[in-house]
């Protein structure tokens, strides 16, 4: 794009470069360094997710460099600004873990915040661990200016004793430790070989299932989500990604025109058929709602149910990303998705090309065993699937990908936290065949809905992970593994089902009928919810207090504002 021929007539930046009125607010640019003809440029938000709390991001401020070199090759100016995140693999299995939900909404707040207050005209957002993909790319849906969507990469495996690894292995060692199954010392091995560089964690957890949802949905480039964060390649995406933001300004392509209700279930589709995280059922919804769509829970679910699981990705497979992108990248899994009628070939991307176009070169790679033909899968349905009953009449989700019994009844155990059910897991007061209730962990009732990793990867690591299940209104980590079951809703916070619930209750798990039931009537269910109070929170004050004020239920998302369908002034036609 040619800067001499550009106006910005109707750019937000001429709020702040044009006229004589706005004359403080460039001699601001020029202390920066800025030439005139870079502040009369389209100005370009280049936002990272870096940080030095874990490995997912610490390759960000470098990969921004190349998105700069980028847009200043194609005449725009760009603005590079930090937002922050909490790492779920540091926050796991403590206090810390209400941060991890809550932080997806102050992501998408303080990347809005600073695009309106700076009036940037486009923005170029690059995220490496869980929440803060999501949380970018909701934020390019609430301003809808151009925006592409960059993933950090994934981590390297590690090597074990010849064995790949990664962290998963260590969350589940634990279990294997605390029942005399693994030593101190080979423990203390496997911590410090598991997570060999930067990047997001390998398998197809939440951070890699979000990243092929940024594919599918076009709000990435082709094959760039894909490569490893060392990789010297992602300098080639970044830098073809500033080049191309400026490409869509000019063409005024915005992400509300990229994310539409197609796009969303093309994103269903993919999380289905790679096995990917069950917590795409609770992002889904929340970049709907920023784009005025409804697409909820249950819309997730029921592409869920007619899509073959193809990708062969741990926790339930054999791979990580790397041997994903090796065999052909995101790309192959959605080419034969689409030769085989499972996507909507017409949906528009950041390339200003359909995705059938995008996918008009990509060949089958005969050579691979990543990724199945999706009219030869591994099962015929999703890797995870939705389920709904008098236990949960707003739904539930669980991973079925690697899963053998799909079938599951047993007593309640009941806890009302997660801390009080690892404790007796770690000192293994339960029996084979139950069914472990954590309640009062759900959005409002945490408050911030954790993830039970600590508690699930013990249970595996005991060999006790297909001989008991779990329940919650909390979430799964994407390396959740065994009959987990989580989103329950509503929240026993609010006096849904859940928290209505006695030990030795019994319940009924069936991820082929889609059931989550108790065997209660509703006259017994209505008597003990005239005796039912709710547990008192422990954050009165402070973020997580604020949080718990606005946030709704995760069948919607678990979102804190009305999103675009309350808009009255997109901030993009400000």
């Amino acid at each position: 794009m040619d800067a001499k021929t550009t106006t910005k007539s109707r750019l937000p930046s001429r709020h702040v470069t044009v006229g004589p009125e706005r004359a403080p607010h460039r001699s601001y640019y020029y202390a920066m360094g800025l030439t005139g003809e870079q502040i009369q440029q389209p100005f370009v938000g280049v936002a990272t997710c870096w940080n030095e709390a874990a490995p997912c991001n610490i390759a960000l401020m470098r990969q921004a460099q190349a998105v700069k070199k980028g847009v200043a090759a194609a005449h725009g100016t760009p603005r590079e600004f930090c937002t922050i995140t909490v790492t779920d693999g540091i926050a796991m299995g403590h206090q810390g873990m209400k941060s991890s939900l809550v932080s997806r909404e102050v992501i998408a707040d303080s990347v809005e915040l600073t695009m309106r207050g700076h009036c940037y005209d486009a923005l170029v957002g690059m995220a490496g661990c869980d929440k803060s993909l999501p949380g970018m790319m909701m934020a390019m849906c609430r301003l809808n200016v151009p925006s592409i969507f960059i993933y950090g990469g994934s981590i390297l495996p590690g090597s074990f004793r010849g064995n790949p690894v990664t962290v998963q292995d260590v969350f589940e060692a634990v279990g294997r430790h605390s029942v005399g199954d693994m030593s101190d010392e080979d423990l203390d091995e496997l911590e410090h070989v598991a997570c060999p560089s930067a990047g997001a964690c390998g398998a197809q957890f939440t951070a890699n299932t979000m990243a092929t949802v940024s594919e599918a949905i076009g709000l990435a480039l082709p094959y760039s989500a894909g490569a490893p964060a060392p990789y010297e390649i992602r300098d080639s995406f970044c830098m073809a990604a500033g080049e191309q933001i400026m490409d869509l300004i000019e063409r005024n392509i915005r992400p509300r025109e990229i994310v539409t209700h197609k796009a969303l279930e093309n994103a269903a589709t993919v999380v289905a058929a790679s096995g990917g995280s069950t917590n795409a059922a609770l992002h889904l919804p929340a970049i709907a709602n920023e784009c005025g769509l409804k697409f909820d829970l249950f819309d997730v679910a029921e592409i869920f149910k007619k899509t073959p699981y193809i990708a062969d990705l741990k926790p339930g497979g054999r791979y990580v990303a790397k041997d994903m992108f090796e065999a052909g990248g995101i790309p192959i899994l959605m080419k034969t998705l689409l030769e085989h009628g499972y996507l909507h070939g017409d949906c528009i991307t950041v390339t200003g090309r359909t995705i059938a176009e995008n996918l008009e070169k990509v060949k089958w790679n005969e050579q691979q065993d990543v990724v199945r033909p999706a009219n030869h899968p591994i099962t015929p349905t999703g890797g995870v699937v939705g389920l709904r009953g008098n236990l949960a009449p707003e739904g539930a989700i669980v991973k079925v990908a690697g899963m053998e019994n799909l079938k599951f009844t047993g007593p309640a155990r009941c806890f009302d936290s997660e801390e009080t059910c690892f404790e007796a897991v770690r000192k293994r007061e339960y029996s084979e065949g139950d069914i472990l209730v954590i309640r009062y962990e759900g959005p409002k009732g945490g408050p911030g809905m954790r993830e039970m990793l600590a508690t699930t990867a013990a249970l595996y690591g005991q060999g006790m992970g297909d001989k008991v299940a779990l329940i919650t209104d909390g979430r799964f980590s994407g390396a959740t593994r065994g009959f987990c079951i989580g989103h329950v809703g509503p929240e026993a916070a609010v006096g849904g089902p859940i928290g209505l619930l006695n030990d030795g209750d019994v319940i009924t798990l069936d991820a082929i009928e889609g059931e989550i039931s108790v065997a209660l009537d509703n006259d017994e269910l209505a008597r003990r919810a005239k005796s039912w109070v709710a547990r008192e929170t422990d954050y009165n004050s402070g973020c997580i207090w604020k949080y718990s004020q606005t946030v709704g239920p995760a069948v919607n998302g678990a979102v804190t504002h009305p999103g675009a369908e309350a808009e009255k002034v997109c901030y993009a036609d400000l």
